[in-house]
């Protein structure tokens, strides 16, 4: 299974799109172009579509849940997200992303008459392989997920805890980052 993340915006709105299945490979791109989506000063929006996403691993997720507590920092609104799949729609609710995202099928987004959105362009994959790099993005992905409830802190305390020893330890990363 192949992913890909596609980016785009209109007038401000900023449009991430996901692809087949998105996996710890394409955070870093995902990562540097949100950076550079908050810094923007025509931001005004994000929408997260993930009508044609098969997958989504727990760092991309993470990565997610950081995206969104920024823009609700930044303008006091959480992001949309797109999501016509009922596995996807029970990952997110049992990782709390109803309380940081307005989640929404594609025939409500529609129905609200916003503009139609933009295609955009492919984030590249795997532009940061550095993997000290990596495992410092999975660590700060699971603590976000950690944050957003119990449930999440207890699921994933053990591989922060794991990553964070081999991190202090000087342990190479593995490549099954």
């Amino acid at each position: 299974m192949h992913g890909s993340i596609c980016a785009g915006d209109f007038q401000g709105t900023h449009v991430l799109r996901f692809l087949g299945d998105v996996r710890v490979t394409l955070c870093g791109a995902l990562d540097s172009y949100c950076e550079r989506m908050i810094k923007d000063p025509d931001f005004h929006a994000v929408v997260i579509d993930l009508e044609q996403t098969e997958n989504l691993d727990s760092t991309a997720l993470g990565c997610l849940a950081r995206l969104s507590i920024r823009v609700k920092k930044l303008n006091q609104r959480v992001p949309t997200l797109i999501c016509n799949s009922s596995n996807l729609k029970r990952i997110l609710s049992s990782m709390g992303f109803h309380d940081v995202f307005m989640i929404v099928d594609r025939a409500a987004y529609d129905a609200l008459s916003l503009p139609a959105l933009p295609e955009g362009i492919e984030l590249p994959a795997g532009t940061d392989l550095a993997m000290e790099s990596t495992r410092a993005r999975v660590i700060a992905a699971h603590k976000q997920l950690m944050a957003l409830n119990a449930t999440n802190a207890e699921t994933f305390k053990d591989l922060v805890e794991a990553l964070e020893q081999e991190q202090r330890d000087g342990i190479p990363p593995s490549d099954a980052l």
